[in-house]
């Protein structure tokens, strides 16, 4: 195979894999808010619902989960598994996953702020929604974002876990390329996409922390 077909190939599969962390950062970041509020309710069972959530998805492997995710169905209700419902329950996997680390950086962000803040706000006649929206959230943004960007950076890398389900993104194509043709040429140029897409992610939140920096 020549290097220009071994590239497209692998820019196929980067495609694939943008895909899947776009996907998940779409569903997994509203996701992990509604959970983090969830987990500091003043109900004891939904903080315990969500506190057992947090704890399975954040203690069980990825890999794992998204076989669940893909084979459950069958195993457990004996539902059909259709060959396009590789690429939903690749994403479902991964934005409940994702969902739960990311609630529990909110829930920081949210704590951290202090108690005098919301009592503020209700001097000043705002309701608890008012409050959230309007004073307390653009601060937890602000403080979350370092946390969040780590979080993003190792969603990047985890794409690569699709290949456990048979999706093909740009891991799963260079390895193929690179047992046809017996050479470490496509995982090498697999590294280097992975790097600059890391790269090109971390600039721009490094911009948008920088935009953020209204307190400084």
């Amino acid at each position: 195979m020549d290097l220009s077909t071994m590239l497209i190939e692998l820019g196929q599969g980067m495609l694939k894999s943008f895909e899947i962390f776009a996907l998940t950062l779409v569903f997994s970041l509203p996701l992990g808010l509604f959970v983090a509020l969830g987990r500091m309710s003043k109900y004891k069972i939904i903080q315990w619902i969500m506190r057992l959530y947090i704890s399975i998805m954040r203690g069980t492997p990825l890999m794992l989960q998204l076989l669940v995710v893909y084979f459950g169905p069958f195993y457990i209700f004996g539902i059909p598994i259709s060959p396009a419902y590789r690429e939903v329950a690749v994403i479902l996997g991964f934005s409940l996953n994702y969902a739960a680390y990311f609630a529990e950086i909110y829930r920081s962000g949210i704590e951290s702020i202090p108690v005098g803040q919301y009592e503020a706000a209700e001097v000043l006649g705002y309701s608890r929604a008012q409050t959230f929206l309007k004073i307390i959230l653009p601060q937890v943004i602000k403080r979350i974002l370092p946390p969040v960007t780590n979080e993003i950076i190792v969603l990047i890398k985890d794409t690569s876990l699709a290949f456990a389900i048979s999706v093909s993104e740009m891991f799963t194509v260079a390895k193929a390329i690179a047992a046809a043709e017996k050479a470490m040429g496509a995982l090498l140029a697999a590294g280097v996409f992975y790097y600059i897409f890391n790269f090109i992610v971390a600039m721009v939140m490094e911009k948008v922390e920088q935009k953020l920096s209204y307190y400084r």
